[in-house]
């Protein structure tokens, strides 16, 4: 990770470590950086969530690329794969999202992908981030050479949401609930089903700039299990912040999370011939009943670090199609760049459309071992956090902990590379060991 960029872009909490004046910076950056590739007067294009900085880190953006001689392309509030999609189809130099994804409404992000969809690289991010840095004046245009500014909302709302529904084959027949968590989502949800012809309801759909993911969401699952359960739906579908995650809620409100689908994509794919690498891509915190669940069904389970740009560049490696996390960030590398929740939801759809199985039914066969992740929240930065991971007593600990469940557990212990947090991951025999171990090492960290 750089100074300013992590995993998933440049992320902070808004007037403390993400501003106007770090967005405008990034921004003049950028355009520089797509001068120097050889784009004469680039096009950007910029999408965001619903959070209350949004607009603020949006203005400042575009004043930095404008600035520099951009033309800049507003989408308005749309999802993170909404501006990869369209940056590609419609032939633009660099896509940006304003969002921080699952996190609460005072953090905010900046998210840049390339000209082909994909995020850009560590060398790009680093020249950013040097000109973000540098003392001498940005470049300044004048007079024409300055950027303008273009917004068409709902014509960029529609062409997204028709590509999604392209990717349905068959109409399902249940009843569906959507959580929207109050999200970027919130803008295309209502399109989309309504275009695939579906009975569907949706709900937390209602921003109004601090409650997204508040309560909701695809990390607040409990909100949409109690709705499926109550309204007795056939499905739910629960995206976070930006809609590129999408978890699942059977009929009998049981969670279906990134693993499972990942579990059921892969074994349709390759019943249909269409999985390419003859498997697909985790992470090292998916759920080790995949393991299990990938012999017993012939298909290859590949595990690369956290974060989507990881599972993408394995997904490369590997010359997969599919991949994807347990958050339910799921990635179909022959129809898009980057994971996208309401992609899944429709590709999910034709899957259990195409089962004839309640989804309860369809997941009932995929092993999931009891694992707890909580995370240690760091005060003090990234000092801490390396203070923390290299003391000996927590690899001591680490390896006494893997002794003792011997094959039966493991345990996983490593930096967010999203949020200020050290995330202990334990697998054990039951839930009541996993949480008890991961208390212990929680302790550990406060008094390290």
């Amino acid at each position: 990770m750089g100074k300013y960029f992590g995993t998933d872009g440049i992320r902070g909490v808004i007037n403390e470590t993400l501003d106007s004046i770090l967005a405008y910076k990034a921004g003049s950056a950028a355009a520089t950086v797509l001068a120097e590739h050889g784009h004469e007067r680039p096009l950007v294009m910029i999408a965001k969530d619903t959070r209350i900085s949004s607009d603020m880190l949006e203005a400042a953006m575009t004043a930095g690329l404008c600035s520099a001689g951009a033309d800049v392309t507003l989408l308005g509030v749309l999802p993170t794969p909404a501006a990869a999609y369209l940056t590609v189809r419609f032939g633009a130099d660099m896509g940006v999202v304003i969002s921080a994804s699952h996190n609460p409404f005072e953090h905010n992000g900046i998210k840049m992908f390339g000209k082909d969809g994909y995020k850009l690289s560590d060398a790009l991010e680093e020249r950013i981030e040097s000109l973000i840095d540098e003392e001498t004046e940005p470049i300044r245009m004048t007079g024409a050479d300055l950027g303008r500014i273009s917004s068409d909302h709902r014509y960029w709302m529609d062409e997204y949401v028709k590509y999604l529904a392209s990717m349905s084959q068959n109409r399902y027949e249940g009843k569906i609930a959507v959580d929207c968590a109050n999200g970027a989502a919130s803008e295309t949800a209502r399109a989309l089903f309504a275009s695939l012809g579906v009975d569907f309801d949706v709900y937390s759909d209602a921003p109004d700039g601090v409650n997204i993911n508040d309560g909701c969401g695809s990390t607040h699952i409990a909100n949409l299990q109690e709705i499926v359960k109550t309204g007795r739906y056939d499905i739910g579908f629960s995206f976070d912040g930006d809609a590129d995650r999408c978890i699942v809620v059977d009929e009998k409100g049981a969670a279906v999370d990134g693993d499972m689908m990942l579990a059921v994509f892969a074994r349709a794919m390759r019943a249909a011939g269409e999985l390419k690498g003859g498997g697909a891509v985790g992470t090292v915190v998916s759920n080790s009943g995949m393991e299990v669940y990938a012999r017993e069904n012939r298909f290859l389970f590949h595990r690369s670090a956290v974060g989507d740009r990881n599972v993408l560049e394995m997904m490369r490696e590997k010359g997969c199609n599919l991949g994807g996390e347990s958050s339910g960030h799921l990635i179909f590398t022959d129809d898009a760049t980057t994971g996208d929740g309401q992609l899944t939801a429709v590709k999910f759809l034709n899957v259990l459309t195409g089962s004839g199985s309640p989804v309860s039914l369809l997941t009932g066969g995929i092993p999931s071992f009891p694992q707890v992740m909580p995370g240690y929240k760091l005060t003090g930065g990234a000092q801490q956090r390396d203070t923390i991971m290299e003391d000996p007593r927590l690899l001591a600990e680490i390896e006494k902990q893997q002794n003792l469940l011997a094959g039966e557990g493991r345990v996983l212990i490593r930096p967010s590379g999203t949020e200020p947090l050290i995330r202990v991951l334990v697998e054990a025999k039951t839930e009541q060991i996993a949480q008890k171990i991961a208390d212990d090492f929680i302790d550990l960290m406060k008094s390290l």
